[in-house]
């Protein structure tokens, strides 16, 4: 059931992705081919699959999510161009691919990142989504918040400033919470905007959406310890070798893999409080800490 909804979520958001880049006409063919490869060189589509599944969940037809799942995965592709810079993290390989600095350039990749990061603000407020002006406002606040300096923006910053630094474990919990955490609680609060629920329920999704956004983060340092190279599309070993703040670092690893498992109960515990068939999005929860990629 789980790779099933996975893979069909990817290849509709795949389609979703090519259809808005190419719309874009043909301004610089160059850009828009590391746009491209920046955006559809593979992933896991973690953030549109919540969309999607959670959506679905609360009874929103898929077309009324297309935007939302193509518009957080244009932030999340940026935000990758844009780490993997030479000013940044440094990395030659993403998702098995070279990245879009040594496939292009570096002016091309951060033109790439920029240009991708509008086009999900121009996606996620088009006409004709069947959403109220209301709530796509409310879409566009909840994107721009989850992905500026009080987000991922502020989350990557701190990560850069720990770099070779001892921090202690709640500045890492916050770091990883804005740094990876904010973009994943957007990606289950953009389908709560787009349906009807309660408060009450709202607040168990966000729950939710919070414990697995930090597990996914403490199982990606994990992975950098014990998956290879081949397994994670990037070089192994590569936040050791830049001396970054991680959870095996401070935890050791055994207690980091405690703390996912941890994290996942909680994410576990705060969808059975909620009264929708919750199946598949508990499946994922538990394939977030069982994957090796």
């Amino acid at each position: 059931m789980l790779n099933e909804a996975i893979t069909r979520y990817q290849q509709r958001v795949d389609g979703q992705l090519r259809h808005f880049i190419n719309a874009q006409g043909e301004t610089e063919p160059q850009l828009k081919a590391a746009m491209k490869h920046g955006a559809l060189i593979g992933g896991k589509r973690i953030r549109p699959f919540l969309v999607y599944a959670v959506g679905e969940m609360l009874g929103v037809p898929l077309h009324r999510l297309d935007a939302c799942a193509a518009a957080i995965e244009c932030i999340h592709a940026y935000s990758l161009i844009h780490d993997d810079l030479p000013a940044m993290d440094d990395d030659a390989l993403r998702r098995g691919q070279p990245t879009v600095h040594i496939a292009f350039n570096e002016a091309t990749a951060i033109l790439a990142g920029d240009a991708l990061q509008t086009l999900a603000f121009e996606i996620i407020s088009q006409e004709g989504s069947e959403l109220s002006a209301n709530q796509q406002l409310a879409m566009v606040r909840a994107l721009a918040k989850a992905s500026g300096y009080g987000g991922m923006c502020g989350g990557q910053a701190m990560d850069l400033n720990a770099t070779d630094k001892q921090i202690d474990l709640e500045t890492l919990k916050r770091l990883h919470r804005l740094k990876t955490g904010a973009l994943i609680r957007c990606a289950v609060e953009l389908p709560i905007i787009a349906a009807k629920v309660t408060d009450e329920q709202a607040s168990h999704l966000i729950t939710f959406a919070e414990a697995i956004g930090l597990a996914f983060q403490v199982q990606d340092d994990v992975l950098d310890i014990i998956a290879s190279t081949e397994e994670l599309g990037k070089p192994q070993g590569s936040d050791c070798e830049s001396n970054k703040s991680t959870y095996p670092k401070l935890l050791g690893l055994s207690g980091a893999q405690a703390t996912a498992k941890s994290l996942i109960e909680d994410a576990l515990s705060a969808l059975a409080k909620l009264p929708y068939n919750s199946q598949l999005i508990a499946e994922f929860a538990r394939f977030i800490i069982e994957r090796r990629v």
